[in-house]
């Protein structure tokens, strides 16, 4: 899969799920929101590097 695809997906359910806000057909609160959900960036970008490191070191040998 290309990581480079996680962000631009990660925007898009984001952006949707504030015009659904916006639009009155979901309701969310935005600081609740990430209030709950900040570490899982946190763990992300963890995976993230590791991937790298990994691809990057089975590409030197």
């Amino acid at each position: 899969m290309n990581y480079r695809l996680i962000p631009a997906l990660f925007l898009i359910v984001m952006g949707a799920l504030f015009l659904l806000d916006n639009l009155g057909l979901a309701h969310m609160d935005v600081g609740n929101l990430i209030a709950t959900w900040w570490p899982v960036f946190l763990i992300a970008a963890g995976v993230r590097h590791l991937l790298r490191y990994r691809q990057k070191a089975a590409a030197t040998c």
